[in-house]
């Protein structure tokens, strides 16, 4: 609508929006609601549905045009793997024998890619006469640059070379450092980012478009202001509906900033963090695994360069986002495929000791999400403030729709992570130790939230109880009712998918029972679920006094009160 409106002003010779009145104020809005955009026109959309504000969008920076073959100086035929298209990235990796794909060993900075070896159940269709009538989907930005908050550890190391140019030589496999600029850009979607949004789209359309009406009507889904995730949602909504998704979609907005309520960003109002903590046993496990590493880049750079461990550590993160901003990095090729493997599980160490169940605001972070998917499949808004619930927006059904069939949020990895976390997925809560890598486990950041991860939550609809096992039934065009159903009414399922692949919710949910197709019973789900808001403990462990202590002193993603100190 804006752009026909701006076409007739140029007719007219009205230079811009400004003049013919539509600018905006900043509003303070008091309560549990959002500081926003007041329209001075009457005819603009709220400020939570207007995405060309861009308000709150965080830093943003686009980084140089990249030209594949003034760095990737050779094909590298049949020594390593060719990750996801547009990428034709090939690195000769030591240690390789297998051909097994580093860009999938990046853990959260891996391209998107479906988790290849599942959750430990396998995958069952929906039975004939049973049907998918409900979806709620957190979906995560795609590939971006590298942050600016934070330490910024790649930004970092990229201006201490680029500040130390002329007074240092690399030699050997480092000699490519004379000529290395740095030329990434800051937090926004890098083309690839763009992609994994769209096809995602796309294929969330060839799986549950059925649930769309396409009456006229149209959905809600919901982003945050970043800019990354404002694109991200965005693209995905174009691979869903077209170019056009705007007739079928509204965005809503939410504002990502301290002290301001949102589920999607749940961290923002949490007082107490364990990223500290995490960052502590992340550095203990660096000095362990990257030894040899460091040794060997060290070796290789002669001249007045300061190159310490960490630079050692940042260098493989600069070749992830080099991967995806510029199709091609050096940096990949320096390190062992043993060396990616510990460069994976320094990450999962972080992650699960910073947003999972090693964390003690672990659950509190993730359980105003799990509020809201409890109200959707209930089909109620929220009108009581709890946890990080942006209340003036869920107790309103024009931004909190509570009967849609099709529920689209946007939100970032460490929040998801915590969002499995409360839920109560303890399959996900083994210790990882920062002394050797831990083959034995389920929580692999990479499988779990790549970029571009998404978790699906289904309902399915069934018209009778389905059977417990049916490893032993095949699909058939014989009666469904003889393979897959038992007597008795009409039963609802959930069915969770992280990543393409089933998580079996009765691992972690005793109630739901041990199923072959992890799903769980509804009323069941939703019952269970009401207890794991209370396990939480979100005021307490947001807010509360309590030491943190040490990492593994946490096991079960909230804080230990007195009695379990006691109890050890």
């Amino acid at each position: 609508m804006r752009w026909l409106v701006e076409v007739c002003l140029w007719v007219l010779g009205v230079d811009d929006l400004v003049t013919f009145g539509w600018h905006r104020e900043l509003d303070q809005v008091s309560g549990n609601g959002q500081k926003g955009y007041e329209p001075t026109s009457t005819a603009a959309v709220p400020d939570y549905f207007d995405t060309t504000i861009g308000a709150f969008a965080g830093p943003t920076q686009t980084g140089d045009a990249p030209w594949l073959a003034q760095t990737n100086m050779a094909p590298f035929p049949g020594v390593s793997y060719i990750p996801n298209a547009p990428l034709e990235t090939q690195i000769p990796i030591s240690g390789n024998t297998h051909n097994r794909n580093i860009f999938q060993r990046l853990a959260n900075l891996s391209p998107y890619f479906p988790n290849p070896r599942g959750f430990g159940v396998d995958e069952h269709p929906v039975p004939p006469g049973s049907n998918v009538s409900w979806l709620n989907m957190v979906h995560r930005h795609g590939s971006r640059y590298p942050e600016v908050s934070g330490a910024a550890p790649e930004r970092i190391l990229g201006k201490k070379i680029m500040d130390a140019k002329g007074r240092f030589k690399g030699h050997g496999p480092l000699s490519f450092l004379n000529d290395w600029k740095f030329m990434l850009g800051a937090e926004i979607l890098v083309p690839i980012g763009k992609q994994e949004l769209f096809n995602s789209g796309t294929l969330h359309y060839y799986q549950y478009g059925h649930l769309f009406s396409n009456n006229g009507s149209k959905i809600i889904a919901r982003t945050t202001t970043q800019r990354r995730m404002l694109e991200s949602a965005e693209y995905f909504l174009a691979g869903f509906f077209g170019l056009g998704w705007t007739q079928n979609a509204t965005l809503e907005l939410v504002i990502e900033s301290k002290d301001f309520n949102n589920t999607m960003a749940g961290y923002k109002l949490c007082n107490h963090s364990s990223w500290d903590m995490s960052q502590d046993v992340v550095n203990k496990w660096i000095n362990i695994y990257l030894v040899d590493a460091h040794s060997r880049i060290k070796s290789n750079i002669s001249g007045d360069l300061d190159w310490t461990i960490s630079d050692t550590y940042n260098a493989q993160s600069l070749c992830a986002y080099e991967t995806v901003s510029l199709g091609f990095s050096h940096w990949c090729s320096l390190f062992t495929y043993e060396e990616w493997e510990g460069f994976e599980y320094s990450l999962d160490i972080g992650f699960t000791a910073g947003a999972g169940f090693q964390s003690p605001v672990g659950r509190a972070i993730g359980i105003g999400y799990v509020q809201e998917v409890l109200a959707r499949m209930q089909h109620h808004v929220i009108s009581d403030p709890s946890a990080q619930i942006n209340t003036t927006l869920d107790n309103n059904t024009n931004t909190f729709p509570v009967n849609q069939s099709l529920n689209f949020d946007f939100s970032h990895d460490s929040n998801i992570i915590s969002i499995l976390v409360a839920f109560g997925l303890t399959q996900f809560n083994k210790f990882l130790p920062p002394t050797h890598i831990l083959r034995e486990r389920e929580f692999v950041l990479s499988y779990l939230e790549p970029f571009a991860g998404r978790l699906d939550i289904e309902i399915i609809r069934a018209p009778a109880p389905i059977t417990l096992n049916r490893s032993h039934l095949t699909n058939t065009n014989s009666d469904p009712d003889t393979n897959f159903y038992l007597p008795g009414p009409p039963t609802s399922y959930v069915h969770f998918l992280l990543n393409q692949r089933t998580i079996p919710l009765g691992r972690s949910l005793e109630e739901c029972g041990q199923r072959d197709d992890g799903w769980c019973e509804f009323e069941t789900f939703v019952e269970v679920q009401r207890r794991q808001v209370e396990i939480a403990q979100y005021e307490y462990a947001c807010f509360g006094d309590y030491e943190h202590g040490e990492y593994g002193f946490v096991d079960d993603g909230r804080p230990k009160r007195g009695e379990e100190v006691a109890r050890g």
